[in-house]
Protein backbone atom coordinates (compact mmCIF):
# COMPACT_ATOMS: atom_id res chain seq x y z
CA UNK A 1 0.00 0.00 0.00
CA UNK A 2 2.88 2.49 0.80
CA UNK A 3 4.80 1.66 -2.19
CA UNK A 4 1.34 2.60 -4.27
CA UNK A 5 0.70 5.85 -2.23
CA UNK A 6 4.65 6.89 -3.61
CA UNK A 7 3.51 6.31 -6.70
CA UNK A 8 0.41 8.27 -6.80
CA UNK A 9 2.18 10.88 -5.09
CA UNK A 10 4.92 11.40 -7.53
CA UNK A 11 2.85 11.35 -10.35
CA UNK A 12 0.93 14.09 -8.80
CA UNK A 13 3.54 16.18 -6.87
CA UNK A 14 4.70 18.51 -9.76
CA UNK A 15 1.10 19.72 -11.27
CA UNK A 16 0.03 19.46 -7.26
CA UNK A 17 3.30 21.48 -6.08
CA UNK A 18 2.52 23.77 -9.76
CA UNK A 19 -1.28 24.93 -8.70
CA UNK A 20 -0.36 25.19 -4.88
CA UNK A 21 2.42 28.20 -6.02
CA UNK A 22 0.05 29.92 -8.77
CA UNK A 23 -2.04 30.39 -5.89
CA UNK A 24 -0.02 31.27 -3.11
CA UNK A 25 0.97 34.07 -5.84
CA UNK A 26 -2.14 34.95 -7.07
CA UNK A 27 -3.34 35.22 -3.13
CA UNK A 28 0.02 37.44 -2.76
CA UNK A 29 -0.52 39.70 -5.77
CA UNK A 30 -4.41 40.56 -4.55
CA UNK A 31 -3.22 41.06 -0.95
CA UNK A 32 -0.65 43.70 -2.01
CA UNK A 33 -2.65 44.92 -4.74
CA UNK A 34 -0.06 43.58 -8.11
CA UNK A 35 -2.09 42.33 -11.11
CA UNK A 36 -1.50 38.69 -11.40
CA UNK A 37 -1.18 39.15 -14.94
CA UNK A 38 1.88 40.84 -14.77
CA UNK A 39 3.50 38.93 -12.78
CA UNK A 40 3.15 35.52 -15.14
CA UNK A 41 4.44 37.87 -17.76
CA UNK A 42 7.00 38.29 -15.99
CA UNK A 43 7.83 34.56 -15.47
CA UNK A 44 7.44 34.26 -18.96
CA UNK A 45 9.80 36.83 -20.10
CA UNK A 46 12.22 34.80 -17.98
CA UNK A 47 11.60 31.30 -18.27
CA UNK A 48 14.38 31.39 -20.59
CA UNK A 49 16.78 31.11 -17.47
CA UNK A 50 14.83 29.70 -14.77
CA UNK A 51 13.09 26.81 -17.10
CA UNK A 52 16.10 24.94 -18.75
CA UNK A 53 17.43 25.28 -15.14
CA UNK A 54 14.09 24.09 -13.53
CA UNK A 55 14.17 20.84 -16.18
CA UNK A 56 18.03 20.03 -15.53
CA UNK A 57 17.92 19.68 -11.78
CA UNK A 58 14.69 17.58 -12.27
CA UNK A 59 15.95 15.03 -15.09
CA UNK A 60 19.51 15.29 -14.09
CA UNK A 61 19.30 12.08 -12.55
CA UNK A 62 17.67 10.19 -14.66
CA UNK A 63 19.73 11.27 -17.55
CA UNK A 64 23.16 10.02 -16.24
CA UNK A 65 21.52 6.53 -15.00
CA UNK A 66 20.02 6.36 -18.57
CA UNK A 67 23.69 6.92 -19.94
CA UNK A 68 25.10 4.87 -17.60
CA UNK A 69 23.47 1.68 -18.18
CA UNK A 70 23.91 2.61 -22.01
CA UNK A 71 27.70 2.36 -21.04
CA UNK A 72 26.89 -0.86 -19.37
CA UNK A 73 25.39 -2.66 -21.97
CA UNK A 74 28.00 -1.13 -24.63
CA UNK A 75 30.50 -3.14 -22.69
CA UNK A 76 28.52 -6.04 -22.01
CA UNK A 77 29.50 -8.92 -18.79
CA UNK A 78 30.80 -11.89 -18.49
CA UNK A 79 30.71 -14.44 -15.63
CA UNK A 80 34.12 -16.40 -14.88
CA UNK A 81 34.31 -19.40 -13.59
CA UNK A 82 37.83 -20.17 -11.08
CA UNK A 83 38.85 -23.33 -10.82
CA UNK A 84 40.68 -24.14 -8.06
CA UNK A 85 44.34 -25.62 -8.48
CA UNK A 86 45.34 -28.65 -6.39
CA UNK A 87 48.06 -26.67 -4.29
CA UNK A 88 47.19 -22.67 -3.21
CA UNK A 89 50.81 -22.13 -0.80
CA UNK A 90 49.70 -18.14 -1.31
CA UNK A 91 47.72 -16.45 1.44
CA UNK A 92 45.09 -13.56 0.81
CA UNK A 93 48.02 -11.51 -0.06
CA UNK A 94 47.95 -12.84 -3.57
CA UNK A 95 44.58 -11.93 -4.14
CA UNK A 96 45.38 -8.41 -2.50
CA UNK A 97 48.19 -7.77 -5.61
CA UNK A 98 44.37 -9.13 -7.68
CA UNK A 99 42.68 -6.25 -6.49
CA UNK A 100 45.19 -3.66 -6.34
CA UNK A 101 46.28 -4.69 -10.42
CA UNK A 102 42.47 -4.05 -11.09
CA UNK A 103 42.08 -1.30 -9.56
CA UNK A 104 39.72 0.57 -12.75
CA UNK A 105 39.07 4.23 -11.70
CA UNK A 106 37.69 4.64 -15.19
CA UNK A 107 37.90 7.94 -14.88
CA UNK A 108 36.38 10.10 -18.09
CA UNK A 109 39.17 11.97 -19.80
CA UNK A 110 36.47 14.92 -20.35
CA UNK A 111 32.95 16.23 -19.80
CA UNK A 112 31.91 14.62 -22.96
CA UNK A 113 32.74 11.08 -21.72
CA UNK A 114 31.02 11.58 -18.54
CA UNK A 115 27.76 13.57 -19.39
CA UNK A 116 27.43 12.18 -22.94
CA UNK A 117 28.80 8.64 -22.84
CA UNK A 118 28.32 7.47 -19.10
CA UNK A 119 31.39 6.41 -18.10
CA UNK A 120 31.94 5.66 -15.02
CA UNK A 121 33.75 2.96 -13.17
CA UNK A 122 33.24 -0.96 -13.64
CA UNK A 123 31.23 -3.01 -11.02
CA UNK A 124 33.25 -6.36 -10.12
CA UNK A 125 31.09 -9.08 -8.71
CA UNK A 126 32.81 -12.09 -6.51
CA UNK A 127 30.51 -14.26 -5.81
CA UNK A 128 30.84 -17.51 -3.78
CA UNK A 129 28.44 -20.18 -4.94
CA UNK A 130 27.09 -23.25 -3.31
CA UNK A 131 24.87 -25.48 -5.48
CA UNK A 132 23.70 -28.91 -4.58
CA UNK A 133 26.86 -29.83 -2.47
CA UNK A 134 29.07 -28.43 -4.64
CA UNK A 135 31.30 -24.90 -3.70
CA UNK A 136 32.51 -22.36 -6.61
CA UNK A 137 34.15 -19.52 -7.22
CA UNK A 138 33.06 -16.58 -9.91
CA UNK A 139 33.56 -13.30 -10.70
CA UNK A 140 31.14 -11.07 -13.02
CA UNK A 141 32.67 -8.28 -14.80
CA UNK A 142 32.65 -6.03 -18.22
CA UNK A 143 33.81 -8.26 -20.96
CA UNK A 144 35.08 -4.88 -22.63
CA UNK A 145 38.88 -3.37 -20.89
CA UNK A 146 38.24 -5.70 -17.47
CA UNK A 147 37.81 -9.63 -18.35
CA UNK A 148 41.37 -9.80 -19.95
CA UNK A 149 43.15 -7.79 -16.98
CA UNK A 150 41.31 -10.13 -14.30
CA UNK A 151 42.42 -13.37 -16.14
CA UNK A 152 45.82 -11.94 -16.59
CA UNK A 153 46.26 -11.45 -12.75
CA UNK A 154 44.76 -14.65 -11.73
CA UNK A 155 47.11 -16.55 -14.00
CA UNK A 156 50.30 -14.20 -12.63
CA UNK A 157 49.62 -14.41 -8.75
CA UNK A 158 48.15 -18.30 -8.78
CA UNK A 159 50.04 -20.52 -11.00
CA UNK A 160 48.23 -23.84 -11.51
CA UNK A 161 44.41 -21.51 -11.57
CA UNK A 162 42.11 -22.33 -14.47
CA UNK A 163 39.40 -19.89 -15.46
CA UNK A 164 37.14 -20.22 -18.22
CA UNK A 165 34.25 -18.24 -19.36
CA UNK A 166 30.56 -19.59 -18.23
CA UNK A 167 28.55 -19.84 -21.39
CA UNK A 168 25.10 -19.93 -19.62
CA UNK A 169 25.31 -18.04 -16.54
CA UNK A 170 24.50 -20.06 -13.64
CA UNK A 171 21.75 -17.83 -12.12
CA UNK A 172 19.40 -18.61 -15.28
CA UNK A 173 18.98 -21.80 -13.56
CA UNK A 174 16.82 -20.51 -10.78
CA UNK A 175 13.72 -18.06 -12.16
CA UNK A 176 10.81 -16.74 -10.22
CA UNK A 177 8.72 -18.93 -8.97
CA UNK A 178 7.39 -18.33 -5.29
CA UNK A 179 5.34 -21.75 -5.61
CA UNK A 180 8.21 -23.67 -6.35
CA UNK A 181 10.90 -22.04 -4.57
CA UNK A 182 11.42 -20.91 -1.02
CA UNK A 183 14.10 -17.91 -0.78
CA UNK A 184 15.09 -15.43 1.51
CA UNK A 185 17.94 -12.58 0.95
CA UNK A 186 20.36 -10.40 3.51
CA UNK A 187 22.46 -7.04 2.95
CA UNK A 188 25.69 -7.44 5.17
CA UNK A 189 27.72 -4.04 6.08
CA UNK A 190 29.99 -2.92 8.73
CA UNK A 191 28.82 -2.95 12.34
CA UNK A 192 30.77 0.34 13.11
CA UNK A 193 32.00 3.25 11.03
CA UNK A 194 33.78 1.86 7.47
CA UNK A 195 36.98 3.38 8.43
CA UNK A 196 37.63 0.84 10.87
CA UNK A 197 38.76 -2.26 9.49
CA UNK A 198 37.50 -5.91 10.17
CA UNK A 199 39.44 -8.72 11.15
CA UNK A 200 41.74 -9.00 7.83
CA UNK A 201 44.42 -11.85 7.04
CA UNK A 202 47.23 -9.90 8.51
CA UNK A 203 45.20 -10.00 11.93
CA UNK A 204 45.23 -13.36 11.19
CA UNK A 205 49.01 -13.91 10.90
CA UNK A 206 48.72 -15.21 7.59
CA UNK A 207 50.95 -11.79 6.01
CA UNK A 208 54.25 -13.95 8.25
CA UNK A 209 53.49 -17.12 5.94
CA UNK A 210 53.03 -19.41 8.56
CA UNK A 211 53.66 -23.40 7.63
CA UNK A 212 50.43 -24.80 5.97
CA UNK A 213 49.16 -26.93 9.07
CA UNK A 214 49.42 -23.75 11.30
CA UNK A 215 47.71 -21.61 8.73
CA UNK A 216 43.86 -20.31 10.09
CA UNK A 217 42.23 -19.44 6.87
CA UNK A 218 39.78 -16.56 7.28
CA UNK A 219 37.18 -18.23 4.79
CA UNK A 220 37.31 -22.05 6.27
CA UNK A 221 33.83 -21.54 8.57
CA UNK A 222 31.95 -20.38 5.68
CA UNK A 223 33.25 -22.74 3.46
CA UNK A 224 32.40 -25.59 5.43
CA UNK A 225 28.80 -24.37 5.46
CA UNK A 226 28.52 -23.65 2.25
CA UNK A 227 29.47 -27.47 1.30
CA UNK A 228 26.78 -28.78 3.51
CA UNK A 229 23.97 -27.52 1.24
CA UNK A 230 22.00 -30.68 0.38
CA UNK A 231 20.24 -31.00 -3.42
CA UNK A 232 17.51 -29.21 -3.57
CA UNK A 233 19.40 -26.18 -2.21
CA UNK A 234 21.56 -22.59 -2.90
CA UNK A 235 24.17 -20.16 -1.67
CA UNK A 236 24.61 -17.70 -3.30
CA UNK A 237 26.96 -14.91 -1.87
CA UNK A 238 27.68 -11.83 -3.59
CA UNK A 239 30.66 -9.11 -3.22
CA UNK A 240 29.61 -5.96 -5.78
CA UNK A 241 32.81 -3.40 -5.58
CA UNK A 242 33.29 -0.43 -7.52
CA UNK A 243 36.57 1.50 -7.02
CA UNK A 244 36.40 4.15 -4.53
CA UNK A 245 36.74 7.46 -5.77
CA UNK A 246 36.13 11.11 -5.11
CA UNK A 247 32.79 12.12 -6.07
CA UNK A 248 32.71 15.55 -7.68
CA UNK A 249 31.80 17.45 -10.92
CA UNK A 250 34.28 16.04 -13.66
CA UNK A 251 33.61 12.07 -12.33
CA UNK A 252 29.64 13.04 -13.08
CA UNK A 253 28.33 14.33 -9.59
CA UNK A 254 27.31 17.37 -10.02
CA UNK A 255 25.25 17.46 -7.20
CA UNK A 256 26.35 15.95 -3.47
CA UNK A 257 30.12 15.59 -4.38
CA UNK A 258 32.08 13.93 -1.92
CA UNK A 259 35.57 13.27 -1.14
CA UNK A 260 37.31 9.67 -0.31
CA UNK A 261 37.21 8.03 3.09
CA UNK A 262 41.37 9.51 3.94
CA UNK A 263 39.20 12.89 5.61
CA UNK A 264 37.04 10.77 7.84
CA UNK A 265 40.16 8.76 8.62
CA UNK A 266 41.89 11.40 9.85
CA UNK A 267 39.16 12.67 11.68
CA UNK A 268 38.53 9.25 13.37
CA UNK A 269 42.52 9.21 14.55
CA UNK A 270 42.06 12.42 15.64
CA UNK A 271 39.40 11.32 17.89
CA UNK A 272 41.07 8.58 19.89
CA UNK A 273 44.55 10.46 19.82
CA UNK A 274 42.78 13.11 21.37
CA UNK A 275 44.02 15.97 19.23
CA UNK A 276 41.52 17.95 19.59
CA UNK A 277 42.06 18.69 23.08
CA UNK A 278 44.47 21.17 23.60
CA UNK A 279 47.00 20.61 27.01
CA UNK A 280 48.77 22.95 28.62
CA UNK A 281 52.54 21.09 29.40
CA UNK A 282 52.40 23.72 32.79
CA UNK A 283 49.39 22.62 34.37
CA UNK A 284 49.61 20.90 37.65
CA UNK A 285 47.55 17.94 36.28
CA UNK A 286 49.38 17.26 32.96
CA UNK A 287 51.27 13.97 34.24
CA UNK A 288 47.45 12.88 35.14
CA UNK A 289 46.72 12.84 31.59
CA UNK A 290 45.57 9.29 30.48
CA UNK A 291 48.08 7.84 27.70
CA UNK A 292 46.99 5.26 24.98
CA UNK A 293 45.61 1.56 25.59
CA UNK A 294 46.92 -1.28 23.51
CA UNK A 295 43.63 -1.66 21.98
CA UNK A 296 43.60 2.11 20.66
CA UNK A 297 47.52 2.19 19.39
CA UNK A 298 46.55 -1.04 17.47
CA UNK A 299 43.09 0.51 16.30
CA UNK A 300 45.03 3.72 15.00
CA UNK A 301 47.75 1.86 13.25
CA UNK A 302 44.73 -0.26 11.54
CA UNK A 303 43.51 2.59 10.71
CA UNK A 304 46.41 4.44 8.56
CA UNK A 305 47.69 0.77 6.80
CA UNK A 306 43.65 -0.09 5.73
CA UNK A 307 43.40 3.92 4.65
CA UNK A 308 46.78 3.55 2.44
CA UNK A 309 45.96 0.98 0.02
CA UNK A 310 43.13 1.05 -2.93
CA UNK A 311 39.45 0.97 -1.48
CA UNK A 312 36.35 -0.14 -3.05
CA UNK A 313 32.51 0.31 -1.98
CA UNK A 314 31.03 -2.88 -1.55
CA UNK A 315 27.92 -3.97 -1.24
CA UNK A 316 27.18 -7.59 0.14
CA UNK A 317 24.46 -9.98 -0.44
CA UNK A 318 23.26 -13.08 0.08
CA UNK A 319 20.80 -15.61 -0.88
CA UNK A 320 19.35 -18.81 0.57
CA UNK A 321 17.11 -20.46 -1.95
CA UNK A 322 15.41 -24.09 -1.60
CA UNK A 323 12.84 -26.32 -2.93
CA UNK A 324 9.64 -25.04 -1.09
CA UNK A 325 9.97 -28.30 0.54
CA UNK A 326 13.47 -28.67 1.15
CA UNK A 327 13.60 -24.97 2.43
CA UNK A 328 15.69 -25.17 5.89
CA UNK A 329 15.84 -21.99 8.14
CA UNK A 330 17.91 -23.29 10.50
CA UNK A 331 20.44 -22.94 7.41
CA UNK A 332 20.22 -19.45 7.92
CA UNK A 333 21.50 -18.30 10.99
CA UNK A 334 24.25 -20.43 10.58
CA UNK A 335 25.78 -18.70 7.81
CA UNK A 336 25.20 -15.38 9.38
CA UNK A 337 27.49 -16.46 12.09
CA UNK A 338 30.46 -17.44 9.71
CA UNK A 339 30.47 -14.27 8.61
CA UNK A 340 31.60 -13.37 12.56
CA UNK A 341 34.91 -14.99 11.45
CA UNK A 342 35.84 -11.55 10.13
CA UNK A 343 35.16 -9.83 13.78
CA UNK A 344 36.92 -7.58 15.92
CA UNK A 345 36.32 -6.48 19.41
CA UNK A 346 36.93 -2.76 19.62
CA UNK A 347 37.29 -1.81 16.34
CA UNK A 348 34.82 -3.29 13.63
CA UNK A 349 32.90 -6.88 11.91
CA UNK A 350 30.35 -7.48 9.44
CA UNK A 351 25.88 -8.07 10.23
CA UNK A 352 22.81 -7.92 9.01
CA UNK A 353 21.84 -4.35 8.17
CA UNK A 354 18.88 -5.81 5.89
CA UNK A 355 16.38 -9.08 4.79
CA UNK A 356 13.24 -9.56 3.01
CA UNK A 357 11.70 -10.35 5.94
CA UNK A 358 10.09 -8.32 8.87
CA UNK A 359 10.11 -8.74 12.93
CA UNK A 360 6.36 -8.31 12.73
CA UNK A 361 4.58 -9.67 9.60
CA UNK A 362 0.93 -9.38 11.17
CA UNK A 363 1.50 -5.61 11.53
CA UNK A 364 4.21 -4.65 8.53
CA UNK A 365 2.91 -7.24 5.73
CA UNK A 366 0.30 -8.77 6.88
CA UNK A 367 -0.21 -10.44 3.51
CA UNK A 368 2.88 -11.19 2.67
CA UNK A 369 2.77 -9.60 -0.40
CA UNK A 370 5.67 -6.28 0.25
CA UNK A 371 7.96 -9.40 1.18
CA UNK A 372 7.46 -10.93 -2.73
CA UNK A 373 7.65 -7.83 -3.77
CA UNK A 374 11.28 -7.31 -2.20
CA UNK A 375 12.46 -11.18 -3.16
CA UNK A 376 11.63 -10.71 -6.83
CA UNK A 377 13.44 -7.49 -7.26
CA UNK A 378 16.50 -8.90 -5.30
CA UNK A 379 17.21 -11.43 -7.60
CA UNK A 380 16.61 -9.54 -10.39
CA UNK A 381 19.23 -7.60 -8.94
CA UNK A 382 21.36 -10.38 -8.14
CA UNK A 383 21.05 -11.34 -11.84
CA UNK A 384 22.13 -8.03 -13.13
CA UNK A 385 25.10 -7.25 -10.76
CA UNK A 386 23.26 -4.45 -9.69
CA UNK A 387 22.22 -3.27 -5.94
CA UNK A 388 19.95 -0.85 -4.16
CA UNK A 389 19.78 -0.53 -1.07
CA UNK A 390 16.44 -1.15 0.59
CA UNK A 391 16.82 0.68 4.09
CA UNK A 392 15.54 3.70 2.80
CA UNK A 393 15.34 5.19 6.62
CA UNK A 394 18.65 5.14 7.42
CA UNK A 395 20.48 3.89 4.88
CA UNK A 396 22.25 1.04 6.91
CA UNK A 397 22.83 -1.18 3.87
CA UNK A 398 24.75 1.25 1.53
CA UNK A 399 27.83 -0.23 0.03
CA UNK A 400 30.80 0.77 2.65
CA UNK A 401 34.30 1.27 1.63
CA UNK A 402 36.83 -1.24 1.99
CA UNK A 403 40.30 -1.82 1.63
CA UNK A 404 41.80 -4.13 -0.68
CA UNK A 405 42.87 -5.63 2.13
CA UNK A 406 39.68 -6.07 3.51
CA UNK A 407 37.86 -7.28 0.42
CA UNK A 408 41.05 -10.22 -0.52
CA UNK A 409 40.03 -11.15 3.44
CA UNK A 410 36.93 -12.23 2.58
CA UNK A 411 37.16 -13.29 -1.24
CA UNK A 412 40.51 -15.05 -2.11
CA UNK A 413 41.62 -18.73 -3.13
CA UNK A 414 41.73 -20.36 -0.40
CA UNK A 415 44.75 -22.53 0.20
CA UNK A 416 44.89 -25.85 0.61
CA UNK A 417 44.72 -25.94 3.81
CA UNK A 418 40.94 -26.25 3.13
CA UNK A 419 39.60 -29.77 3.11
CA UNK A 420 35.86 -29.25 2.54
CA UNK A 421 34.96 -32.20 0.06
CA UNK A 422 32.18 -29.67 -1.55
CA UNK A 423 35.69 -27.32 -2.35
CA UNK A 424 36.73 -29.36 -5.65
CA UNK A 425 39.88 -28.67 -7.35
CA UNK A 426 41.90 -29.57 -10.30
CA UNK A 427 44.06 -32.53 -10.31
CA UNK A 428 46.56 -31.42 -13.32
CA UNK A 429 48.56 -28.58 -13.45
CA UNK A 430 47.64 -25.85 -16.37
CA UNK A 431 51.36 -25.34 -17.92
CA UNK A 432 51.64 -23.05 -21.28
CA UNK A 433 52.88 -24.98 -24.55
CA UNK A 434 56.96 -24.10 -24.91
CA UNK A 435 57.90 -20.94 -26.74
CA UNK A 436 60.44 -22.76 -28.84
CA UNK A 437 58.03 -25.15 -30.63
CA UNK A 438 58.27 -25.51 -34.36
CA UNK A 439 55.75 -23.93 -36.28
CA UNK A 440 54.30 -25.33 -39.78
CA UNK A 441 54.17 -28.93 -40.96
CA UNK A 442 56.56 -32.06 -40.57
Amino acid sequence: MGEIFNTFFGVIAGPLFLFVGFFVMYYLSSTIGVEFGSIVSVMLALSPIWLPLTLFYITYDRWMSYIRLKFNIKNGRVTLRIHLPQEVLKSPEAMENVLTQIFNAARPDNLMETYLQGKHPPVYSFELVATEGEVRFYINVPRKRTKDAVETQLYAQYPGIEVTEEVLDYTNRIVWNPEKYGMITFHMNKKEDEVFPIKTYIDFGLDKMPKEEEKVEPMAAMLEQLGRVKPGEHIWIQFLATPHIVKNFRNGYFFGGKDTWQKKAEEAVNKILKRDVRVDANDENYEKQSMLTMFEREKVAAVERNVGKYAYEVAIRWFYIADEDKFNGDVIGILIRTFAQYDILNRNGLGVKWRADFDYNFISDFFGKKKLRWKRAELMDYKLRRYNYRDSKRGLDKPTVMSVEELATVFHIPSSAVVTPALTRITSTRKEAPSNLPIGQT
